[in-house]
């Protein structure tokens, strides 16, 4: 790799988004052999010297990594805790590579977590201008009454934002609760939890079942396993745009 504008090689090396990595451009917090860079710089990735407020940056030269987990609850979709939680990357031997959690499900969720390094790919995964429905299994204590039901589906306003309107399936109902299943097109914090909490519903148990055409498939609470070549070809295909062709 050789010649690439700045941002890409940022954002390839897995520090930040292309996005994020213009802006730091702008400010004067990188710098090419010593000097600093200016928006629109290329570099020679086998020769120069590129920092960020004075941290060296070196590319990542070797294969990328795709990775899909069940992540089980009581794991942070992160590399590292302050406070020593377990992180969904303790789960994970055997990969040499530093991969970071695409998006995140909170602590007490589970369900399909991606991960990679391809600093790319995952910001297109996390830009809003996309929407790759993700399909989740949410158990909630007690009946759903149909009013519940049609207002989990409107357009609810959380933190003064407006969301998009869910699709939302009752499923099966018994004693223990009932099964409700959301397919979102975007992803604020704790989205579900919340939209349930104005709708007077209390989560058991939320897990993540799909983003895309991507499935679970039978993997295990906890297990991972790598993406296949057409599954990351499928995700750069939904994410495409003239803009990152």
């Amino acid at each position: 790799m050789k010649d690439v504008r700045l941002q890409k090689f940022v954002a390839d090396a897995g520090l930040m988004s292309r996005r994020a990595a213009e802006a730091e451009i702008e400010r004067g917090n990188f710098a090419v052999n010593g000097h600093v860079a200016a928006l629109g710089t290329k570099i020679d990735t086998r020769a120069d010297v590129v920092t960020y407020k004075g941290r060296r940056i070196d590319a990542r030269t070797s294969e990328k990594i795709y990775i899909m987990m069940n992540k089980p609850r009581g794991y942070l979709s992160s590399t590292s805790d302050a406070r020593g939680r377990k992180c969904v990357t303790d789960l994970i031997d055997g990969v040499d590579e530093r991969i970071y959690p695409v998006g995140r499900l909170d602590l007490i969720s589970e369900g399909m977590l991606l991960l990679t390094n391809d600093g790319e790919l995952k910001n297109r995964l996390t830009h809003p201008k996309f929407s790759l429905p993700k399909l989740y299994r949410v158990k909630v204590s007690g009946e759903v009454s149909d009013e519940q039901l049609i207002l989990l589906g409107s357009a609810m306003e959380i933190d003064g934002y407006t969301i998009k309107p869910v699709e939302v399936q009752r499923r099966e109902s018994d004693e223990s609760g009932t099964v409700l299943k959301f397919t979102l097109f975007e992803g604020r914090n704790r989205q579900i939890r919340r939209m349930c909490e104005i709708a007077g519903l209390t989560v058991k148990r939320l897990s993540r079942i799909s983003i895309g055409n991507l499935k679970l498939d039978g993997l295990a609470v906890g297990k991972w396993r790598f993406l296949e070549k057409s599954e990351v070809d499928y995700l750069y295909k939904a994410t495409r745009s003239e803009k990152n062709v």
